[in-house]
């Protein structure tokens, strides 16, 4: 299959689709949703450059190691083992979880019922809904160390989930402005169908058709786990690696309720193609 992605005879949506079902994640399990890469880094330019190699992100790397200092510090974590930590990792948070693919589609019913259901009932502060692509980007790249969330198959084909048409009450920020639609990068014009058009295009672009490969390492193949993980900062706590753990020998409830627990609101690793 890899063969024909690389003859251009299939989409790299369709691959990653293709490989999401592979290892066991379907629209229907928020817990287990499909998981896309964010592809691109330049969410300022008033144009879009698919021919420059700066526009997109580091495939080869995780969202945790986009920058040379938020590298060094999850590599420090890994090293220290933190006393709040109960195993060594380099991420206490997942790429992709039922709260990160709510929030990403909360202006969409059912989405909007599953996004206050997983935050108790209401929307959350306004500071962190989704609101705008470039300064999530910023966060789950750089900024924020418990943020390290990766994208959902929606950033490719649907715009619709990019405007507030149900005119919820999403809050204000604390700078004042009132959550409405998503605010898009400049190159898409404030318009969600240029945005999916144009991001799209970046999906299907010769620099990440060339890279792809990498990024599918880290969260389907080889570099998921162990030694290749560690080496490439690409380890999570153990309770995200559901597959790897015998959950039937765990003869504690109180144990089992807790690993589940931790599953559900915080994500799985895929199962290794």
């Amino acid at each position: 299959c890899f063969l024909s992605l690389q003859k251009r005879e299939i989409s790299n949506f369709d691959y990653l689709m293709y490989l999401n079902t592979l290892a066991g994640r379907s629209y229907n399990d928020h817990m287990q949703y499909p998981v896309f890469p964010w592809v691109l880094a330049d969410y300022h330019s008033e144009t879009l450059n698919l021919t420059n190699p700066h526009t997109f992100r580091d495939l080869s790397k995780p969202m945790g190691a986009q920058t040379v200092e938020r590298k060094h510090k999850f590599i420090q974590r890994f090293n220290e083992v933190e006393k709040n930590l109960s195993a060594q990792c380099h991420y206490c948070t997942h790429y992709s979880s039922a709260i990160i693919v709510a929030s990403y589609l909360v202006r969409m019913e059912p989405f909007t019922q599953t996004f206050c259901s997983l935050q108790g009932g209401s929307f959350d502060v306004a500071d962190r809904m989704f609101h705008s692509v470039k300064s999530t980007w910023e966060s789950a790249s750089r900024d924020n160390m418990s943020d390290v969330r990766e994208l959902i198959p929606e950033f490719f084909y649907l715009p619709e989930f990019l405007t507030n048409a149900n005119h919820f009450e999403l809050g204000c920020m604390q700078d004042g402005t009132v959550l409405g639609d998503v605010q898009l990068p400049p190159w898409a014009d404030g318009d969600p169908h240029k945005f999916i058009l144009l991001h799209r295009q970046a999906l299907e672009s010769d620099y990440v058709s060339a890279h792809l490969h990498h990024w599918i390492d880290l969260i389907f193949g080889h570099k998921q786990h162990g030694s290749a993980a560690v080496e490439a900062v690409n380890t999570y706590h153990p309770y995200f690696y559901g597959d790897k753990m015998d959950l039937n020998n765990i003869k504690d409830p109180l144990i089992k309720s807790t690993i589940l627990g931790f599953i559900s609101n915080f994500g799985q690793i895929p199962k290794q193609v």
